[in-house]
């Protein structure tokens, strides 16, 4: 939504969205209905990210520090198995 509390001219994404600008010039608010998404603030899966799980974010500028809005997003397939991720301290 372009305007705090899901106000103003709205887009809905279902999947990959490379460059959101044409759709909207500004987002102050989201709401991720299902799934997962990683949100950027340039177009092209570039910029800063910022992980948005199902819920409301009536104001996730000033609440995530984005300093201007999504350009992009992608949707993040949920991952049924089992989580690992290990660690090295030297590279």
């Amino acid at each position: 939504y372009e305007e705090r509390n899901f106000q103003g001219r709205s887009y809905e994404c279902m999947s990959d969205c490379s460059d959101m600008s044409s759709f909207l010039s500004r987002c102050h608010s989201c709401r991720v209905e299902s799934g997962c998404f990683m949100v950027y603030d340039r177009p092209n899966f570039m910029g800063n990210q910022y992980l948005m799980r199902r819920g409301e974010y009536s104001d996730y500028m000033s609440m995530m520090g984005m300093r201007d809005c999504i350009r992009s997003c992608r949707m993040i397939p949920m991952h049924r198995g089992q989580f690992r991720m290990r660690i090295y301290e030297r590279e």
